[in-house]
């Protein structure tokens, strides 16, 4: 298989090295195929210790960031999760294998379209696209056992404590235009159990609930 070596390698050195410990998060990321994610011309890049470009501004995360936000998600394979922000469609493909359904919210048409087309090539019919306003999340009447949101917000929207389920998990970076935190926020019974795991920089939450474009 092309970049088997260099996806163990990954896996090893670059997860399970600094402290990724699910066993499915790892071997999700063992198998997903990551070049297939990004331009053919940087595909000698894919599985490098850094983000890389996807266009429009955009950026598929380092491949320890994706596997740091997926654990705290902490997934058994029956949940149904929101993903905000399909961009390139790596971390939907990898939550894939890990929960049961995914919703997949991108606010540019172009990103969600080729996201699409590479899960159809490999054969993945459980993620549902759509493309939107990401701050909005989906319809008010659902919820979810998982929440992700791959863009950094200045703040957490009330829209994703609102539509996760009891015991599930929300997992959001929060901060400035620059420089953000990685949240994990648990919803209990009787209220909210929130964690902070590790600094982080991601590309900017745009929407009504987000950043707005004047201030990016």
């Amino acid at each position: 298989m092309e970049f088997e070596k260099e996806r163990k390698h990954m896996v090893e050195y670059q997860l399970r090295a600094r402290g990724i410990k699910d066993d499915r998060v790892l071997k999700a990321m063992e198998s997903v195929q990551r070049h297939l994610f990004i331009d053919e011309d940087i595909w000698d890049r894919a599985y490098d210790d850094c983000a890389l470009p996807i266009g429009e501004g955009q950026t598929i995360s380092q491949p320890y960031m994706v596997a740091v936000m997926t654990e705290l998600l902490e997934l058994k394979g029956e949940e149904t999760v929101l993903e905000i922000g399909t961009g390139s469609g790596y971390q939907g493909a990898l939550l894939s294998l890990l929960a049961s359904d995914i919703f997949s919210v991108e606010r540019i048409k172009v990103l969600a379209l080729r996201a699409a087309v590479t899960f159809k090539k490999l054969n993945i019919k459980n993620i549902h696209l759509v493309v939107g306003d990401g701050t909005l999340a989906l319809s008010k009447e659902a919820v979810y056992d998982g929440i992700i949101v791959t863009a950094a917000a200045p703040r957490i929207p009330d829209t994703y404590i609102n539509q996760l389920k009891v015991n599930g998990r929300l997992v959001i970076p929060v901060g400035n235009r620059f420089s953000q935190v990685l949240y994990q926020v648990k919803k209990t019974p009787s209220g909210f159990i929130t964690n902070t795991s590790t600094p982080c920089v991601f590309v900017p939450l745009i929407g009504k609930y987000g950043w707005e474009k004047s201030e990016t």
